[in-house]
């Protein structure tokens, strides 16, 4: 249905608000077990991904660390290979 919510804390550079915005969607995605809501609830819906995202924001702001920021492209790399020796992809 969605895919994964991905981690946004601790990169550098700092999660973007379209890539927060993307994880609450995908979260309200999952919950409501539906990628388009319903006319009837798609003010509910878009609500629920605002206040999830303002929160997530909130969150990502507070949270502190001694670790070093990871690099974006590394992380993403490791991944790659992961799936790939892991046979999903190929």
């Amino acid at each position: 249905m969605c895919r994964n919510i991905r981690t946004l804390h601790n990169f550098a550079p700092a999660a973007t608000s379209e890539e927060v915005h993307a994880a609450a969607l995908q979260y309200v995605r999952k919950i409501a077990g539906t990628t388009k809501p319903s006319r009837a609830n798609v003010e509910a819906f878009d609500q629920a991904v605002e206040e999830i995202a303002h929160v997530t924001q909130h969150l990502l702001d507070s949270l502190v660390t001694s670790a070093p920021p990871k690099n974006r492209e590394e992380e993403a790399e490791k991944k790659r290979a992961k799936a790939l020796a892991s046979g999903r992809y190929g």
